[in-house]
């Protein structure tokens, strides 16, 4: 990471705020360049120190029961992990800023919002809807962040496969799943619509269908609450990206 600014969005819609929220955007970034040199790869789940943030502590809400000790060491690690990440989630919010973004930049290379077949809300295995849209192309196909905002999350998922998810503004988090590889990216990572974030491909439960990005968006009452997914239809808000 050098001690320049991350690049400003190139993208218009992103770029045409008025001259207050792009002041304040600035601001928000230049007082957090610490941010992304303290959250190297493997660090995400540590808050950094000297951010200027403050780490409120979380703990998500849970059954009257405690939960039963966990069965293997594998599983107790991923309690560890999560715990983790939930910790750390207030400073990713307050890093990306309050205004949830009112439009999406198409997040995979050569397509168009009018190709993407709505999908919201439809029958998947074990009783569940799609929460999400997918956007089929070529495997190895560049998918890019549809925001500017922070990578919180890059890791496999039993159904998502290889993912990561980018905490926008408002606590919006960006759900990026069945990715065939990454791309040189970190946790912590300050993104923006020109960022390569992998590559188009079927991992996790798509492994029998075509290659293609699912791409989920989730909101909060609380944004602060990283246990509080409530999944939203990303199609209304996407655009096309600019030629």
């Amino acid at each position: 990471m050098t001690s320049t600014p991350p690049p400003t969005p190139s993208v218009a819609s992103l770029s045409s705020a008025p001259p207050s929220e792009t002041v304040g955007r600035a601001a928000r970034v230049a007082a957090l360049l610490l941010l992304t040199a303290l959250l190297g790869a493997g660090l995400a789940q540590v808050p950094p120190e000297g951010a200027g943030v403050e780490q409120p502590p979380f703990v998500c809400p849970g059954p009257d029961e405690p939960p039963p000790p966990p069965e293997t060491e594998a599983e107790a690690r991923q309690r560890e992990i999560r715990a983790r990440y939930r910790e750390v989630f207030p400073m990713y919010v307050a890093a990306a800023g309050e205004t949830v973004d009112d439009a999406l930049v198409m997040p995979v290379d050569g397509v168009r919002v009018a190709q993407v077949a709505d999908t919201w809300g439809g029958p998947r295995s074990g009783g569940r809807r799609h929460e999400g849209q997918d956007i089929f192309a070529e495997r190895g196909t560049p998918i890019r962040s549809a925001t500017e905002g922070w990578i919180w999350r890059i890791g496999e998922r039993t159904l998502g496969g290889r993912t990561v998810t980018v905490v926008g503004g408002g606590g919006a988090r960006y759900y990026y799943a069945h990715l065939e590889r990454y791309a040189d990216v970190r946790e912590g990572q300050y993104v923006t619509p020109d960022t390569v974030l992998g590559y188009v491909g079927n991992s996790g439960n798509a492994r029998t269908t075509p290659p293609h990005l699912h791409l989920g968006m989730y909101l909060s009452g609380d944004p602060e609450d990283p246990c509080d997914w409530d999944a939203v239809n990303p199609l209304p808000i996407l655009v096309d990206r600019p030629d």
